[in-house]
């Protein structure tokens, strides 16, 4: 039997150039994704934790429940909101989601 005809009409090997061409539409979602997806979030995440850091005692806070409050007390992650004269309540800091501005309305990380 003679192999050399079946060698012959074995299709070229892609090369390097065609298996980083058959790459590109991968790298280019992924791009796409990073810029409509991924780099806002961090941007939105920075904020949020920016907002959280400055938190301190007297400014007038909205909770992740829709309860607007003062804040009483702050330590470490735990936040002591007054919700009324005789009524604190203790919560999570991240339980907060904008620090609210009696003339503006709510002014949180979002904005």
């Amino acid at each position: 039997m003679n192999v050399t005809p079946l060698l012959q009409a074995a299709p070229p090997s892609p090369g390097m150039a065609g298996g980083l061409l058959q790459l590109a539409p991968y790298v280019l979602i992924f791009v796409i994704f990073y810029f409509v997806l991924l780099a806002p979030m961090r941007k939105q995440q920075k904020k949020t934790r920016e907002m959280l850091a400055a938190l301190k005692k007297g400014d007038r806070v909205l909770t992740s429940g829709g309860i607007y409050g003062t804040i009483a007390q702050i330590e470490d992650q735990v936040v002591w909101v007054k919700l009324a004269d005789t009524v604190k309540v203790k919560m999570a800091r991240s339980a907060i989601t904008g620090v609210v501005n009696e003339t503006e309305g709510p002014k949180d990380a979002s904005s």
